[in-house]
């Protein structure tokens, strides 16, 4: 587990990073995702129903971040399959730029969210950086909306780059961008850890 930003002694607002059963903790996570990601009470719905799939899948994982043992962030993510969906959406993007192969030997980060009020401590590098660091494949592989944002600075500042832009998932207004890193992860970026 990690802790931070006390060392030694834990204080009442040292963050704690490590594993989640996601599972069992899904409403709680998914409330922390609504608060980032700006959702309402049916996707949530829907999203908990696809987090619990996920969750059964071989190999799946997730990592949560704690204050006093609230969550207040939390990943997850797996080995790529192609047979899942979002790879049979991202695949004709990423073969159209030479970039399909990123679909085999890759651990897709599924979701990553941060709450609002602890966003900007390093909680979601943290969380990105361990859970790919017990990955078997030799890279990670993501999607995030495609417009300049803290999320893709995050991304860029770890080694993802963009492997293609403008892909269009079905049930999502705005365009994504799928991002591809060789693993491990870099763990100092432009302006530092």
């Amino acid at each position: 587990m990690l802790r931070f930003p006390g060392h030694g002694h834990p204080r009442p607002d040292d963050i704690v990073i490590g594993p989640l059963d996601l599972a069992a903790h899904v409403d709680e996570a998914l409330a922390v995702q609504a608060k980032a990601f700006g959702l309402g009470p049916d996707e949530v719905a829907v999203r908990r129903q696809i987090v619990l799939r996920h969750m059964s899948l071989p190999g799946a994982r997730a990592f949560g971040a704690t204050v006093t043992g609230r969550l207040v962030g939390f990943v997850y993510g797996m080995p790529n399959n192609r047979a899942h969906w979002w790879s049979t959406v991202v695949e004709p993007p990423l073969r159209a730029r030479g970039h399909d192969d990123w679909l085999d030997g890759s651990f897709v980060i599924t979701e990553l969210h941060v709450h609002p009020r602890h966003q900007k401590h390093g909680i979601g590098r943290s969380l990105i950086t361990t859970i790919t660091d017990g990955a078997d494949e030799p890279r990670s592989i993501l999607s995030a909306v495609d417009i300049e944002s803290p999320a893709r600075h995050l991304y860029r500042s770890l080694g993802y780059e963009d492997l293609a832009r403008r892909v269009h998932f079905p049930s999502a207004p705005k365009p994504y961008a799928v991002m591809g890193a060789p693993l491990p992860l870099r763990r100092v970026g432009p302006e530092g850890p």
